[in-house]
């Protein structure tokens, strides 16, 4: 399936950003000028259901099939949040991007009711006001409170329904391509420290972003830029 895509920058590398989930491409509104800066063009899939794409059946499968079939293959940057995590997990193989970054992966997702309540936690943003998106997300600047309820509003809330009560553990045992980089909240609730330990034994580069949650980027943008000092 072929994916609405926000683009900036006509640099001479190119650099894909994939957001998590409820969000869109638009949503990487402050970090996509700043790898323009650095001389990427800079393209930002909505994925299925998200945004201005098409809808269908959702699965991180599908999610990895549509950027392989949306981009150039051997980007110079991908970067995946959460969600977009997974998809960039799944479709490296194939995309081959020269550098990965997995920003607090969604990788580990553990089995029982409580999966079942992540979901509706995810729904029930549907419906939600400016006033509850900014007091969710308190360190997140107008601009991202203002494109987080945009991408809100054009989400297709059946998205959610591939989290099930089945755990499903896509942690890989190496990186698909290399270098990869794995930037971390702090804590995660997504890679407890065993699995980041875990991953860095194995190859991988792990960072955390002091005091950062979940949505790196949006919560401290020059944390997140830090560190991928060495890797944009």
């Amino acid at each position: 399936m072929k994916l609405h895509v926000t683009e900036w920058g006509e640099g001479p590398r190119t650099a894909v950003l994939i957001h998590g989930i409820t969000s869109e491409g638009a949503t990487w509104g402050r970090v996509a000028p700043r790898l323009a800066e650095r001389g990427y063009r800079v393209l930002a899939p909505s994925l299925r259901g998200h945004g201005p794409s098409p809808r269908g059946e959702y699965d991180p499968d599908g999610w990895a099939s549509d950027l392989v079939e949306t981009l150039d293959p051997q980007p110079d940057l991908a970067i995946g949040h959460s969600l977009g995590g997974i998809a960039v997990l799944l479709a490296a193989p194939v995309l081959r991007p020269g550098k990965a970054v997995y920003e607090d992966p969604a990788w580990f997702l553990g089995g029982g009711p409580h999966r079942e309540q992540i979901a509706q936690g995810f729904a029930a943003q549907k419906g939600w006001s400016r006033e509850q998106v900014a007091a969710a997300n308190p360190r997140w600047p107008d601009a991202d409170v203002d494109a987080k309820l945009a991408a809100l509003q054009s989400w297709d809330p059946e998205t959610v329904h591939w989290i099930g009560p089945e755990g499903r553990d896509f942690t890989p045992d190496q990186p698909p391509v290399g270098p990869s980089l794995v930037v971390l909240a702090d804590p995660s609730e997504l890679v407890p420290p065993a699995h980041a330990e875990r991953l860095a034994a194995l190859g991988w580069e792990v960072r955390t972003v002091p005091g950062a949650g979940h949505s790196i980027h949006r919560d401290d943008l020059e944390g997140f830029l830090a560190a991928l000092d060495g890797w944009v």
